[in-house]
């Protein structure tokens, strides 16, 4: 006992340590690795994103309990979301909010029946990820802007679906890469409950083609800048 008392008093500073931090990642701050490139060319396969989970609601650790409300979701936030249809952790788009009309035309978006604008981008593929390969575009809708990836050669057999209605209290997700992401396409409206937090920015980047070397332009980026390739 005297051992065990002993071993307690050395170490209960880390066992605080490790136990505040815990609560910490849980609740308020945290980081995610994203494994796939459903998010493509916005998130990188191999960026550690940084996830700021009081974005929209204040929980108690560990659980999806909300205690408070503090903000709304918003339109073209990127959402990590744990989803008990996909069974995982994901890193989607949110395209519509509660009450929103969606539907998709051969990976053309409409947004309660006004058509997404978009743009070709001149960019290169991205070395070193394995489904870098497509056309960039950007796209414009109600006041939203960011980059999305399509692979013409390998069209989704989901690029077109609705109108639909998204349900109160719930989200529909897309992921950037739209010819391979499992997203609201596949698993339906996301609810409210599962929204954990929301990510705007790259924590750190390792490369998982190239021996986890690290993509120092990535380290801190902003996710939707000026330029979707800043950094690469």
């Amino acid at each position: 006992m005297r051992m065990l008392g002993k071993l307690w008093r050395e170490s209960r500073s880390l066992v605080a340590f490790v136990f505040l931090m815990v609560l910490f990642r849980s609740a308020v701050a945290d980081w995610n690795v994203v494994p796939s490139g459903s998010m493509l060319p916005t998130i990188r396969i191999g960026d550690r994103i940084f996830v700021d989970k009081m974005a929209y609601d204040l929980r108690v650790p560990l659980t999806h309990i909300a205690l408070l409300h503090l903000h709304d979701p918003q339109r073209g936030d990127i959402v990590t979301i744990d989803s008990s249809a996909a069974h995982e952790l994901m890193v989607k788009r949110l395209i519509g909010l509660p009450g929103d009309s969606v539907a998709m035309r051969e990976n053309v978006l409409y947004v309660n029946g006004v058509r997404a604008d978009y743009q070709p981008l001149k960019l290169a593929p991205l070395s070193g990820d394995a489904v870098s390969h497509g056309d960039y575009l950007t796209e414009r809708f109600d006041g939203v802007a960011h980059a999305v990836r399509l692979a013409p050669d390998a069209p989704s057999p989901r690029d077109s679906f609705g109108p639909v209605i998204v349900p109160p209290g719930k989200y529909l997700m897309l992921g950037d890469n739209r010819d391979d992401s499992a997203d609201s396409r596949y698993f339906g409206f996301f609810p409210r409950t599962e929204l954990m937090g929301r990510t705007r920015r790259v924590a750190f980047s390792l490369d998982p083609e190239h021996y986890y070397e690290p993509r120092f332009g990535r380290f801190g980026a902003p996710l939707d800048a000026a330029s979707p390739l800043a950094g690469r």
